[in-house]
């Protein structure tokens, strides 16, 4: 398994099980199935509403010699209704708690977006807080008081902009190692991956797969199903293996790790085993034909009227674009 190398030299596997949309009821066996086979990568948040059960799978393998702690590496997320600096370190450890461990391998920023105390998703635009009056250094601080209490290893983002990284590199103590960011071939963000290998920042692709299985309210009636697309089902024709295998090859082979979520034990065997997959420099290069700079993940939940956020200032895309990006 390749492995993508932290600053202290932490290996973190390519390749990890993603737990969003995994229902209490299912996530326990697939985490109990993927350890079996060969999982060691696991890609959690306390808003999947799951971690109560990966942490009893996690605790049964334990016990049953499947594997030990430091054999696997996990991570959270912090949600948006515990930004300010004094609620991160409870959230983190209410976290470890559900998680049953002693220790992150990694905690993220879910995302760059504040939200009322109490508030778990926004009913209106008054329900959110903006970055000026809660920012996102004061965040920040939280995520390094967990590093440095040793409770996190390594500590990062999810879902920000070339913008909101570039503040937190220029101000922080401690450098976010990690950006979770949505990546799949309709959505290739080169930019940001330029940016990152500039700062010495890892990237991890979420949705890798096109997240067919996302609730509806958060699909388009026009959106192309990434798995269907021609190119994608005729390479992997080809090949004798699964579209889903070239996506998730696609992406290692760019050296970000990837999360694909499963629970269905035929395909968690199906994607694990997408290592095994070769793609030529002539298939990249028709996979990078494929950008259609096309998000799944638009977060318009956190753009309803009244509130301080907007598709513009959520993305950045104009301070890419004026930037140079």
């Amino acid at each position: 398994m390749e492995i993508l190398k932290f600053k202290n030299n932490d290996e973190m596997p390519i390749l990890g099980l993603g737990t969003w949309k995994s229902k209490p009821g299912e996530i326990y066996t697939a985490v109990r199935q993927a350890i079996q086979i060969g999982y060691r990568h696991f890609d959690c948040a306390a808003i999947y509403g799951n971690e109560l059960e990966i942490g009893k799978a996690f605790t049964d393998a334990f016990k049953q010699g499947d594997i030990i702690r430091k054999d696997i590496w996990v991570t959270s997320k912090l949600w948006n209704n515990a930004h300010a600096r004094d609620q991160v370190l409870p959230a983190l450890k209410k976290t470890l708690t559900d998680l049953c461990l002693e220790y992150l391998d990694l905690y993220l920023v879910h995302w760059p977006v504040a939200l009322k105390t109490g508030v778990v998703y926004p009913g209106t635009g008054s329900d959110l807080v903006s970055l000026a009056d809660l920012p996102l250094a004061d965040t920040w601080a939280g995520m390094e008081a967990c590093f440095d209490q040793g409770l996190s290893n390594h500590i990062g983002v999810s879902n920000f902009s070339i913008k909101k990284l570039a503040g937190l590199v220029e101000t922080a103590k401690i450098k976010p190692e990690m950006n979770q960011i949505e990546l799949h071939p309709f959505l290739q963000q080169p930019e940001m991956l330029t940016y990152c290998r500039k700062k010495n920042i890892l990237l991890t692709a979420y949705s890798p797969l096109g997240s067919g299985d996302r609730p509806a309210h958060l699909k388009s009636e026009t959106e192309q199903i990434l798995l269907e697309n021609p190119n994608i089902q005729q390479m992997a024709q080809k090949k004798g293996c699964s579209a889903a295998q070239i996506l998730i090859k696609w992406a290692i082979d760019r050296h970000t790790a990837v999360i694909p979520k499963s629970v269905n034990p035929i395909r968690l065997a199906e994607n694990f085993k997408a290592t095994q997959v070769e793609l030529n420099p002539d298939e990249m290069t028709a996979i990078l034909a494929l950008d259609m700079a096309t998000r799944y993940v638009r977060g318009a939940i956190w753009t309803p009227p009244g509130s301080a956020y907007t598709p513009e200032t959520l993305w950045d895309e104009s301070y890419r674009i004026v930037n140079g990006f």
